[in-house]
């Protein structure tokens, strides 16, 4: 069973029915319990790094995601989900993230003259090898929308690059721990290989 963890943020569903469009049986649950008895589990979420923080820690879902890695279950966050699992973000500063993985979050520069957020399609480049990107085509667009964005602290995680004014840590592997930045969910095809990818591990 894939578990998608629920923590009252944004685009949950869309998540759970690309689950379900693959062929896998999807429940989105706050319930410790299934959660680690999940195959897989995917935190999705758009929002605010802060509201999302405090979310997770007044549904007590902090230690089970701690839990949930610690017992190498593999784990994809997405958008949100991906911010929420470094240290910090300049979106709420002194809020602490999940630490999971290291790196901090920070805003797209205003001096670029950019649309803030950056919302649409981009394509990745593929700095170190993914799992989640076999059988994906290097500069396969893929669709974004976000106002931060992830500078991770070692550069061997990082699996998916993009540009939009500056260099974007769009996709990172840790042993059992992936993340995206992006929709793969609304991402077409490459999207929905690399969502395939994740579900298949």
């Amino acid at each position: 069973m894939i578990a998608i963890i629920d923590y009252d943020a944004g685009n949950i569903k869309s998540v759970e029915k690309a689950a379900m469009y693959l062929g896998y049986e999807a429940k989105v649950t706050r319930d410790e319990a299934e959660l680690l008895a999940a195959d897989k589990v995917i935190l999705p979420g758009v929002g605010a790094f802060g509201d999302a923080m405090e979310k997770l820690e007044s549904y007590g879902l902090i230690p089970v995601i701690n839990k949930i890695v610690e017992k190498n279950t593999p784990f994809l966050g997405i958008c949100l989900g991906l911010q929420l699992l470094f240290d910090e973000s300049e979106e709420s500063p002194g809020v602490k993230g999940l630490g999971v993985l290291k790196g901090k979050i920070v805003r797209f520069p205003e001096d670029k003259g950019l649309k803030i957020p950056q919302i649409g399609w981009n394509d990745l480049s593929f700095p170190n090898q993914g799992r989640l990107f076999n059988g994906v085509d290097e500069h396969s667009y893929v669709y974004f929308v976000h106002s931060y964005y992830l500078k991770a602290e070692d550069p061997s995680i990082v699996t998916a690059t993009t540009e939009y004014g500056v260099t974007v840590h769009a996709s990172v592997e840790s042993g059992n721990v992936f993340a995206c930045q992006f929709h793969p969910e609304k991402s077409s095809q490459a999207g929905l290989t690399i969502l395939k990818n994740f579900l298949e591990l």
